[in-house]
């Protein structure tokens, strides 16, 4: 089957063409860390759907790093010298089909990590040496100013949630589910949020 445009993508196709994605491109090396992309992904849904969260956080943590494929989008040029911004690509791809619930999680996940690093200085010695390593890369802590901005998201709680989930989906050797377990969910989100009928 061939590929699809992703300027054709519809609420019918979108979830077939992310699973695609995490099938051929969820092998590759996430960043340094002990996982690939795929395997940090479904580990934090996973430990999401364990810990009893909503869907709609399932499905955001299962995607919020999909913007490191932005080869797929046609999107953003890559340059491994500098933060890719990543999270911006991927919110653009996803915004047409969920809610801004999803999309800020996945827009703001990079920023999150500054503002925790800046209010809760215990959150920086959770984090691992490539996390250090983007965390420079991405501006450092934020600033008392950027703080005070960043609060007024209405969606502050759910993206600190999956900023969380993101830090904990780093195990060599945990057992996840494949994408295919969590694409009804992620279709029931897509669904909802574009109004299409059961």
């Amino acid at each position: 089957m061939s590929r699809p445009d992703p300027a054709t993508l519809t609420p019918q196709t979108i979830v077939a063409f992310l699973e695609d994605i995490f099938e051929r491109r969820g092998g590759e090396e996430y960043l340094g860390e002990p996982v690939t992309m795929a395997e940090h992904m479904l580990q934090g849904a996973t430990i999401a759907e364990k810990n009893g969260l909503p869907e709609i956080i399932i499905v955001a943590a299962l995607l919020h790093d999909i913007g490191h494929f932005t080869s797929e989008f046609g999107t953003f040029r890559i340059d491994d010298t500098e933060d890719r911004h990543h999270e911006e690509a991927g919110a653009e791809v996803l915004e047409a089909f969920f809610p801004s619930l999803v999309t800020d999680c996945v827009r703001y996940h990079v920023a999150a990590k500054r503002y925790l690093c800046a209010t809760k200085p215990e959150y920086y010695n959770r984090l691992s040496e490539a996390s250090i390593h983007s965390l420079n890369l991405q501006g450092g802590p934020m600033s008392a100013e950027e703080v005070a901005a960043f609060e007024q998201n209405p969606n502050l709680k759910e993206i600190i949630q999956v900023r969380y989930l993101d830090e904990a989906g780093k195990h060599a050797d945990m057992e996840t589910p494949p994408f295919s377990h969590f694409a009804p969910m992620v279709q029931r989100i897509v669904d909802a949020h574009c109004g299409v009928t059961p």
